[in-house]
C-alpha cells in the first residue's frame, strides 16, 4: 500500500429524505420516510435521521414503518430529482480530481493524491467539498479521508451525520482495531456469527487471529478478511468515464479591471492547469476562458490549439488572446477561469523515450514544486503580480456551469 495515497469517501447523509426536506422546508425536523404510502406493500427507500430514531430503516416494509412511526411523512420518491442533484454533487467532486468512482447516486470515492498542489491535503479538500455541497446545493455530506478505500469508507460512516474523519497514514490498523467487526467489508451475518464463536468482536481481535485459521474456515475470503483487518487495501479508485476537462478559476476579493493583473492571474491559472494535465498524463486540444463580471454576468469563450498540449505556455497564449478579445475596458472582473478541454491521453515516458527539452524542463519544475511547494519555482512576472491561490475548481466531467462559486 502506498502511504502517500489520499483517498476520500463522500456519502450524502440520508440522501433521498434530505432532498425532500430541501425542497419542502416544512418537513424539517419531522420523520421523513421515502418509498410510498404507509398502506402500500413496498419498502422504505430512505429514512431521515428523525425517522431512524423510531427504528425505521431502508428496505423495511412500509406497513411496519407506519406502525413504528405513524406520525411520519410518507413520500413516494422522485428519482429524477435525486438524479439531478446527484449529478451536481458529482460535478463538485470531479472539480478536485478526475479520479472519481461513483458507487451510487449519493456516494463516491475520490483519489485526490495528485490534487494537493492546487487544493491542499486530503483533509483540506474534504472540508472544501463539504462546504461547497452545503453552500451550492443545500445538502450535507459525510466524508472520510485515508490512504485507501477501505479506511476512507469506514471513516465516513463512523460519525454520521455531517462526519469528517481523517485516518493519518500509517495508523490504518490502529484506527480499525477498536471497531466492531460488522464495520469491516466482507463481514456479513454468516461471517459475523462464525467470528463471534471464535470470541472475535472487534476488528483488532480479527487481525490478531492467525491467517491460516481464517483460511481454513473461510478459504480465500478468510485471506481477504485478514488483510482488511490490518487496514490494507490496494484497490484503485476506478472512474466510470474519462475526464472531459481540467480547469482552475480565481475569484478576486475586489473586482479587478486591471488588464495586467488579469493577465498575471491567467498565467498563474495556466501554470496550474498545465501541471494537472501532466500529473494525469493528459493533453488539452482546446482552451476555454471564463469571465464573470459584477452582477454575476458570465461569459465563456473557447479556441482550439494547434495541437494537443500539456504545456502551460500554449494554454496561456491561447487564453490570453481570448481575454484580450473579450475583456471590456474599465469593467470589473469578479472571477476568471481557464480550462483545458477536448482532452486526450498522453503515454507516460519510459526509459527509452526521448522527451524534448521543454518536456524535461516542465517535468523538472513539477518535481521541485511537488517537493518544496508550489512557490518554489515561479515565473518572474508572478513574483510581483502573483495572486493568492484561491482555487476551488479542477477537473470537470462536463462543461462549466454559470452558478459555480470561487473560494
Amino acid at each position: 500500500m502506498d502511504a502517500t495515497r489520499r483517498i476520500v469517501h463522500a456519502d450524502l447523509d440520508s440522501f433521498y429524505a434530505s432532498v425532500e426536506v430541501l425542497d419542502d422546508p416544512s418537513l424539517r425536523g419531522r420523520p421523513v420516510i421515502v418509498g410510498g404510502r404507509p398502506d402500500e406493500r413496498g419498502v422504505v427507500s430512505a429514512a431521515s435521521y428523525e425517522a431512524r430514531a423510531f427504528g425505521v430503516h431502508s428496505a423495511m416494509p412500509l406497513r411496519i414503518a407506519a406502525r413504528r412511526c405513524p406520525q411520519g411523512a410518507f413520500l413516494p420518491g422522485r428519482p429524477e430529482r435525486y438524479r439531478e442533484l446527484s449529478e451536481r454533487v458529482m460535478e463538485i467532486f470531479a472539480s478536485y480530481t478526475p479520479l472519481v468512482e461513483p458507487i451510487s447516486l449519493d456516494e463516491a470515492f475520490l483519489d485526490v493524491t495528485g490534487s494537493g498542489m492546487a487544493f491542499g491535503d486530503g483533509e483540506t479538500i474534504a472540508r472544501r467539498i463539504k462546504q461547497r455541497v452545503i453552500d451550492e446545493i443545500g445538502l450535507v455530506v459525510s466524508v472520510g479521508v485515508a490512504t485507501n478505500k477501505l479506511c476512507a469508507k469506514v471513516a465516513s460512516d463512523l460519525r454520521k451525520p455531517d462526519a469528517l474523519v481523517v485516518v493519518p497514514p500509517g495508523e490504518e490498523a490502529a484506527f480499525l482495531a477498536p471497531l466492531p467487526i460488522r464495520r469491516l467489508w466482507g463481514v456479513g451475518p454468516r461471517a459475523h456469527a462464525v467470528l463471534t464463536e471464535y470470541g472475535v468482536t472487534t476488528i483488532g481481535q480479527l487481525a490478531a487471529l492467525p491467517v491460516d485459521t481464517l483460511h481454513r474456515r473461510f478459504g480465500r475470503h478468510g485471506d481477504d478478511l485478514a488483510t482488511r483487518a490490518r487496514g490494507i487495501d490496494d484497490a484503485a479508485v476506478e472512474p466510470t468515464h474519462a475526464p472531459q476537462s481540467i480547469g482552475h478559476e480565481h475569484t478576486f476579493d475586489v473586482d479587478s479591471a486591471d488588464p495586467r493583473r488579469l493577465e498575471a492571474t491567467l498565467l498563474d491559472l495556466a501554470e496550474s492547469v498545465g501541471n494537472r494535465l501532466r500529473r494525469h498524463h493528459l493533453a488539452g486540444g482546446a482552451v476555454q476562458l471564463k469571465l464573470r463580471y459584477e452582477g454575476f454576468e458570465t461569459l465563456t469563450r473557447q479556441a482550439s490549439l494547434a495541437q494537443p498540449t500539456r504545456d502551460s505556455a500554449p494554454l496561456y497564449d491561447t487564453a490570453l488572446a481570448l481575454l484580450r478579445m473579450t475583456l471590456v475596458a474599465g469593467r470589473g472582473v469578479r472571477l476568471i477561469g481557464l480550462t483545458a478541454i477536448s482532452l486526450s491521453e498522453v503515454q507516460q515516458l519510459t526509459l527509452f523515450d526521448a522527451p524534448d527539452r521543454r518536456d524535461r524542463l516542465t517535468e523538472s519544475i513539477d518535481l521541485v514544486r511537488q517537493r518544496f511547494g508550489d512557490a518554489a519555482i515561479t515565473r518572474a512576472r508572478l513574483l510581483t503580480e502573483r495572486p493568492a491561490r484561491r482555487f476551488d475548481f479542477g477537473e470537470r466531467p462536463a462543461a462549466p456551469t454559470d452558478d459555480e462559486r470561487g473560494a
